[in-house]
């Protein structure tokens, strides 16, 4: 019992902590320092992503922004955006919908879900679009169609190959069937570039699905694809509902539609730059 009667031999009290107040139970780790792989649901420590961000664990690409994508991409300095100011009428006059997409591009700095231009790409001259699945997912509205078909017109008129990166949840449902026109329009003018003889070129990112997929990110003369890219018009759900079978655990992943013919190649995204250098140069670029 001589122990406990020189308790304060043993037990250091500090005096400048409150009677009252209650010790911190567990350090707290920023949220920014891990993320979960959305394919292999394993934690990744950020740092270790690099600038590709890329799983090291099974390869899966992390989306990134539009300008993320330019600075791994094309020439530094080289890009010249076109058809910005484009904007929609809300013709459902939707609810809210103004705000949302004046939210949207205050939030991500683009003026719309695709971003538009020329860029040079280790000295080959493109047009290049990009959807940024950032901006209400990439959905597909007036406007995203209308910047793609100007795209591709001015690519006819200057005689340029189209690079274009796909992302999209599908058609925007804020324009209902305005967005699902879309669809015919800029499958025109892709097929206008190829009547010219021009090159186009799709590179799938995750995820790639609905009124997109159905349309102009199939029609590529070549199709590539980001490793574990999601690509598919309808739902995983809705199409075993509807056949009424189980699919494969891979199904719509980029390996499965290149297993099956849909896709050309799966390129990893540090080595995307040189690859479509080599394709554009191919098929009439600067040699």
């Amino acid at each position: 019992m001589a122990l406990f009667r020189k308790k304060d031999k043993y037990i250091r009290i500090n005096p400048n902590r409150s009677a009252h107040q209650t010790p911190q139970t567990k350090p707290e780790v920023p949220d920014e320092l891990f993320s979960k792989c959305p394919s292999c649901k394993r934690m990744v420590y950020q740092k270790d992503l690099g600038l590709e961000k890329t799983c090291h664990f099974c390869s899966y690409n992390f989306r990134i922004t539009a300008q993320e994508r330019l600075a791994l991409t094309v020439d530094e300095g080289s890009f010249k955006e076109m058809f910005t100011g484009i904007e929609t009428k809300n013709p459902l006059d939707f609810p809210n919908y103004m705000e949302k997409l004046a939210e949207m591009r205050a939030k991500t700095g683009l003026d719309e879900a695709v971003m538009t231009g020329t860029a040079l790409i280790e000295g080959q001259e493109v047009a290049l679009g990009i959807m940024d699945s950032h901006f209400i997912m990439a959905s597909m509205g007036t406007v995203v169609g209308e910047k793609i078909t100007r795209l591709f017109e001015y690519a006819k008129q200057h005689g340029l190959p189209v690079v274009l990166f796909t992302a999209s949840g599908g058609a925007r449902m804020q324009e209902g069937i305005m967005s699902l026109m879309q669809m015919a329009k800029v499958s025109a003018a892709v097929k206008q570039h190829s009547n010219a003889g021009l090159f186009y070129l799709t590179i799938l990112t995750d995820p790639t699905t609905g009124g997109v997929t159905a349309s102009f990110a199939m029609e590529g003369d070549i199709i590539l694809a980001e490793p574990q890219t999601l690509v598919g018009f309808a739902g995983r759900r809705v199409i075993e509902t509807t056949v009424r079978e189980t699919l494969p655990d891979d199904f719509q992943k980029a390996e499965f539609l290149q297993e099956h013919g849909f896709v050309d190649a799966i390129v990893k995204r540090q080595d995307l730059r040189q690859t479509i250098s080599k394709l554009v140069r191919l098929h009439g670029g600067v040699r």
